[in-house]
């Protein structure tokens, strides 16, 4: 038998088997082919290695949606979680380069995939509160959230999981050196059956403000001046 006598519904399972890469190219050898690539019950599943792979066109982020997972272990993850005003300018540019797309693809799935059931953001070092409060207000069925390594993280996500995250039920804050102890006790007292787990979180050492770079005083710098032309 030849795959294209095979009924969508046996293209859909056999399509199941595979992963991004294979189902793209598998989709452009034929028309047919490439409906059912672009069929959203087929993506209830998505998981990414690095920001990179959000931008390719080898997946159909739909209302299907169920599991997402963006998780990237690298040494660039370091360079990512080193405090703004902290980097150098070749720092600065290696992040340029991506530290917008976690946030962009999260504004998307607010979008398309409010039946979203668990989230995973790990070594997202460029992530905001904000990213995260709108999945927690857009996707009202979010059961688990696990947020590892996301630097930028603070208690304002603890207090959306309070306000918006009724049906979750299992929440990880882990290395999020922003979180703070009475941000999850917070937590627990307002939602005692949610089982939160914090690994380090808030036993880490928090980012420093920026410092300030006092004016020198202009009297004294006059001062200054006088005396070394009385001098001269």
């Amino acid at each position: 038998m030849h795959i294209l006598q095979l009924n969508r519904e046996c293209l859909l399972h056999l399509y199941s088997f595979l992963d991004k890469d294979s189902r793209r190219n598998l989709s452009l050898t034929c028309h047919h082919l490439r409906e059912v690539f672009l069929e959203p019950s087929l993506w209830c599943l998505l998981h990414f290695h690095s920001p990179g792979e959000l931008k390719k066109d080898n997946f159909v982020l739909g209302p299907f949606l169920h599991h997402l997972s963006i998780s990237w272990h690298s040494s660039r993850v370091k360079v990512c979680n080193i405090e703004d005003w902290m980097k150098t300018s070749f720092q600065r540019e290696m992040c340029r380069k991506h530290e917008r797309l976690v946030s962009s693809f999260l504004d998307r799935v607010c979008n398309t995939c409010p039946k979203l059931i668990s989230l995973t953001l790990s070594g997202c070092g460029h992530i905001m509160d904000n990213d995260v409060v709108s999945i927690l207000r857009s996707c009202t069925t979010l059961r688990s959230l696990r947020l590892e390594n996301c630097v930028r993280i603070t208690d304002s996500v603890l207090h959306a999981i309070v306000s918006y995250g009724q049906t979750l039920k299992t929440v990880q804050v882990d290395f999020c050196r922003n979180v703070t102890l009475e941000g999850l006790q917070m937590v627990e007292l307002q939602r005692p059956l949610l089982q939160i787990t914090a690994e380090r979180s808030a036993g880490m050492i928090p980012d420093c403000p920026l410092p300030i770079k006092h004016p020198a005083n202009r009297q004294t710098l006059t001062g200054v001046r006088q005396k070394i032309l009385s001098f001269s």
